[in-house]
């Protein structure tokens, strides 16, 4: 911010933490602890995050 300049009420964009190649390591992980475990409760769960980054990868 520069003197004489009023301040703004937003702050700005924040960077993204991820990034698109993060994403689909990410969910090729998933994939293979997938077919790994024998919990049909933790599949279930992988299965949802799964879902969940493919919405922004």
């Amino acid at each position: 911010m520069t003197e004489g300049t009023p301040p703004t009420k937003e702050p700005g964009r924040a960077r993204a933490l991820l990034s698109t190649a993060d994403f689909k390591l990410l969910r090729r992980a998933l994939e293979s602890h997938a077919k790994a475990t024998e919990d049909r409760e933790e599949l279930a769960k992988i299965n949802a995050l799964h879902h969940r980054l493919g919405n922004y990868g």
